[in-house]
Order: structure tokens, then C-alpha cells, then sequence
């Protein structure tokens, strides 16, 4: 038993792994891209995306998305669980001027989660934002980014209940011509209360769900009994 709320990914998979059966609710979490590339980068966007988009279905309310940087394509976040009309955007200037943003957020109350980009981070900074998550039981979504091509964002030491390093992967071959569900690696790094661990997973859905793929052996099985089912 915990004596927080607990956000559970749905996949046991995941939430077996996890120490409290899911993500603390109201804590800070962090996601960094596996390399510097824009799939990676999007991947790691849309993990947290996806944690947004199923804490906003159970609590109710807005998601407010803190980022520097003019990028953020809306069409991807809906597909992932999160539309337009459920988002409040901030732009500030720097990531200092960011994570004052983020912390009056959510000390304020008034979105149900809050996601923010940012390069430069403190130790300081991560505590404050944990300490103010654990209060308010608002979850803190961070997306870390390196701020030079050989820098390891993990390196740093953070506050943070989880960190999670994500990165895509091929997708399983379609039978016909089409573009598969995506596909990532998904590295819990560092968890308050458990071990590391990695996994593939299916990328978030229209509800910001995750999948794991089939073992091969089902996914065949299963093709099999469509054909005979078909022939029938």
C-alpha cells in the first residue's frame, strides 16, 4: 500500500515494474530522448504526452504545456490522447523564466497536469518541483533535452521520482502497404522505491495508452486463425 495516488500505465508490464504499481501522481517525472533526433525526440514528447492525456481523462481539467521553443505540432498530441482544446500553452523566454511558470502553476492549482521542455535544469530547480508536485498531488512532466550533442542529460542529478530515457524502433511489418503503430524503447533509468528497466513498447494511442507488442508466436497464431476463420 502507498500513501499517494498512484497513475498506473495500464500495461502490467510496466506497472509490475514500477515500486508503487504506477507513476506517483503527484511528483516530478522526467523524459529525455534516447539520441538527439527528431524521432527520438517526438517519441520521448509523446511518452509524456500520453501520461498527460490519462491523468486529464481521470481527474478532468487542462494540461498546460510550457515549452521555449514554437515546435509543438498539435495534430500529434491529439493522436496521442491530448487535443488542442485541452491544452493551455506557455511560451516564456528562457527555461529559468520556465520552471517559475511551471512551480507558480502548480501552486496555483489550476491545470491537472502540467508538461514543460527544458535544456537547463537544476538540482535545485528538480527538488522545488518536486516538493510543489507532492503538495498539490499534480503531476510535473519534464522533458530533458541535451544541450550539446555529447552531453547525457541523466548525468545530472535530479529530484525527480522516475526518469526515462525513450527512443523509437522499427515498427512490426504490416501484412499490407501502411504505417504500423510506433514503436519505442522504453528505459525507466531511475524509480524512488524500485530497479531500472527496459522494454519495447506500442506507442500512445488516441487515448494515451501504451501497448506491448505480441511474442511472435501469438501474433502468428493469431494470423492462423483468421485465415482458417476466413476460409470457414
Amino acid at each position: 500500500m502507498t500513501d499517494f495516488r498512484v497513475m498506473p500505465f495500464g500495461v502490467r508490464a510496466i506497472d509490475g515494474r514500477l515500486g508503487a504499481g504506477g507513476l506517483r501522481a503527484g511528483a516530478l517525472h522526467e523524459a529525455s530522448p534516447r539520441a538527439a533526433s527528431l524521432v527520438d525526440d517526438a517519441a520521448a514528447t509523446l511518452f509524456l504526452v500520453g501520461i498527460a492525456a490519462r491523468e486529464a481523462s481521470v481527474a478532468g481539467g487542462l494540461v498546460l504545456w510550457a515549452s521555449c521553443r514554437t515546435d509543438l505540432y498539435a495534430p500529434a498530441l491529439e493522436q496521442a490522447g491530448l487535443p488542442s482544446a485541452s491544452v493551455i500553452y506557455a511560451q516564456p523566454r528562457d527555461d529559468a523564466a520556465l520552471l517559475a511558470v511551471v512551480e507558480d502553476a502548480v501552486r496555483d492549482g489550476t491545470p491537472c497536469a502540467i508538461v514543460a521542455e527544458a535544456s537547463k535544469v537544476s538540482m535545485v530547480a528538480t527538488r522545488r518541483l518536486q516538493l510543489a508536485a507532492a503538495e498539490a498531488d499534480m503531476p510535473v512532466l519534464l522533458l530533458r533535452r541535451a544541450r550539446s550533442l555529447n552531453q547525457e542529460v541523466f548525468a545530472e542529478p535530479s529530484a525527480a521520482w522516475t526518469r526515462w530515457r525513450i527512443g523509437a524502433v522499427p515498427s512490426e511489418r504490416l501484412a499490407v502497404a501502411g504505417v504500423g503503430r510506433p514503436r519505442w524503447s522504453a528505459e525507466c533509468v531511475r524509480q524512488r522505491g524500485g530497479e531500472s528497466f527496459s522494454l519495447i513498447v506500442e506507442g500512445s494511442d488516441e487515448t494515451g495508452c501504451l501497448a506491448v507488442p505480441a511474442a511472435p508466436g501469438r501474433r502468428a497464431a493469431e494470423a492462423v486463425g483468421t485465415v482458417r476463420s476466413a476460409a470457414a
